[in-house]
């Protein structure tokens, strides 16, 4: 026993040398696709970006050469796996995560100058008392005005660590000398929940624009607030929403499904599966429930939707959804940038895929998918929607849903052709709307000094000289001839709502623009002429 004790040492000794040996053969700073990806993959890439660093005539930026193959191998995955920049990443993660740190103003480069449209409600420029109008000249003394100034320029000498402080001098129209703002810079929250307010004594209404971190809280606060006022019935906007986080969107439906209501699960290429359950944390199960899609309502959007609509919950408004079933996960890749790679697939509760077809490496005619629904007048007419027999589910109360390209509505409601207008969209793209409004305040603000908010947007009216002076503004933007003759009404319910934007809030900027909403008029029949309606 004794001769094999020591030889115990001359053991460890030697396994502890292996140890080192085969550690140094391992690179744990690499990212996971170089521990399971065969060396000689790796190694025909490596060589050739070598050959050109070192070899090819011309000098070339390799870096680029690396983007563009990478986007070459994800354009032959899917249409929704995608590659990130470094110089994209932070910007796309903030917007993800809800905030940002910041001074917290809205800006437009107005002429040479920064011209603030307006502060964030609460935020530090606001509490330290900067003024919509007022132009930024200087930060910490490093201008911010003349032909040299780029957006990037201003968000960088904006934008810094949080807590730490940036002082601010300012031109304000009325004031003889400049003046000086030392302001601390804080998390500035990037809103999800674009507005929350009553349509009728019972019916509220929230609209969520994307699914970031913060979303569900934003959602879970304006829901209390809903309630309080007596809602017990809800329209969900969900229009234009692209998506974002599952998890959020699990959530949120969580508050509508009673408990161990199956929400929705995923599939990975080995069959493994996650499913996900309402719990018993709802708030909103005993109420009405209608939520409004339409073209470009899209994945995590199209979750709620089909939760509630497999689970023979509510009702489900507007056109057919955009039709993406695909989960992403980011992962870095080591130099500031990542991807965003497509790890499984989603169900709704039936079974049924929403993931509407594509082709490997053609991704231009997938996402040009609208102007064939357009073509085909599925925006107009829901006979026009096409369906396929073979991907037909049927919900627990026998209501047939169909798979195979997003989620059709139990009530369609068509495009809107008076307000969904190319040209208006274009001029609604460009910021014109924006723009031209902030130039009209400015030139006499103390006009809306005593105006409520209420009061505006329930008796406030834009005259027909306002959109003559738009319609000049933008003719000479565009060097072009346009008139607004026949979009009259919709060009002053833009320049309206713009207005009570800058001057108030977003929410205000959704109600006007709502009062003349076909489907939210749907949503409101529904509710009260047709309380218990089931499709």
């Amino acid at each position: 026993m004794a001769n094999k004790n020591k030889y115990i040492p001359l053991i460890i000794g030697i396994a502890i040398a292996a140890g080192v040996f085969i550690g140094g053969k391992l690179n744990f700073t690499d990212t996971s696709d170089n521990l399971f990806t065969t060396n000689s993959k790796k190694d025909k890439l490596n060589r050739l970006i070598d050959y050109i660093d070192y070899e090819y005539v011309d000098e070339i930026n390799t870096d680029s050469i690396v983007d563009v193959t990478v986007n070459g191998i994800l354009d032959n995955l899917d249409p929704h796996s995608t590659y990130i920049p470094k110089e994209d990443l932070e910007r796309i993660t903030e917007n993800m995560k809800g905030d940002f740190v910041g001074v917290g103003i809205n800006f437009y480069p107005y002429k040479d100058s920064i011209a603030v449209v307006k502060p964030t409600e609460n935020g530090p420029s606001e509490r330290a008392g900067i003024m919509s109008g007022d132009r930024i000249l200087l930060a910490d003394g490093d201008t911010l005005f003349g032909d040299g100034i780029t957006n990037d320029l201003i968000i960088e000498r904006l934008k810094g660590s949080k807590n730490s402080r940036v002082n601010l001098t300012v031109y304000r129209k009325g004031e003889d000398e400049l003046l000086n703002f030392t302001i601390k810079r804080e998390d500035i929250p990037i809103k999800s929940v674009d507005a929350a307010y009553m349509l009728t004594d019972e019916l509220g209404y929230i609209k969520i624009n994307r699914f970031a971190e913060s979303s569900y809280k934003e959602f879970k606060e304006a829901l209390e607030e809903l309630q309080d006022l007596g809602a017990k019935k809800l329209a969900l906007d969900l229009r234009d929403n692209p998506g974002g986080f599952l998890g959020i969107a699990e959530q949120i439906a969580d508050e509508f499904l009673e408990d161990d209501k199956l929400i929705v699960f995923t599939r990975d290429k080995k069959g493994n599966e996650e499913r996900t359950y309402a719990t018993r944390r709802g708030d909103f199960e005993e109420g009405e429930i209608y939520i409004l899609i339409n073209e470009n309502s899209a994945s995590a959007s199209e979750v709620i939707a089909g939760a509630l609509q497999d689970n023979d919950k509510g009702v489900i408004v507007g056109r057919r959804s955009y039709g993406k079933g695909l989960v992403q996960r980011e992962m870095a890749l080591g130099d500031g940038s990542a991807v965003r790679l497509t790890v499984s697939r989603y169900y709704t509760p039936t079974g049924r895929s929403i993931q509407k077809p594509y082709t490997n490496g053609d991704s231009r005619s997938y996402h040009n998918d609208y102007f064939k629904r357009l073509r085909t007048g599925e925006l107009a007419d829901e006979n026009s929607i096409e369906v396929d027999d073979s991907l037909k589910f049927t919900t627990p109360k026998g209501k047939v849903v169909y798979g195979g390209g997003g989620i059709i509505p139990d009530v369609f409601v068509p495009v809107d052709k008076s307000f969904d207008n190319e040209t208006i969209n274009y001029l609604r793209r460009r910021g014109y709307f924006g723009y031209f409004v902030f130039e009209e305040l400015d030139k006499d603000r103390s006009i809306y000094e005593n105006v409520s908010k209420f009061d505006f947007i329930n008796n406030f009216e834009v005259s027909d000289d306002v959109v003559v002076r738009f319609q000049d503004y933008i003719n000479e933007k565009e060097r072009t001839n346009i008139t607004f003759v026949a979009y009259s009404d919709v060009v002053k319910r833009l320049i309206k709502a713009t207005l009570a934007r800058q001057l108030f809030d977003d929410n205000a900027f959704e109600e006007i623009l709502n009062k003349e909403d076909i489907m939210l008029q749907e949503i409101i029949l529904l509710s009260t002429e047709y309380p218990n309606f089931k499709q």
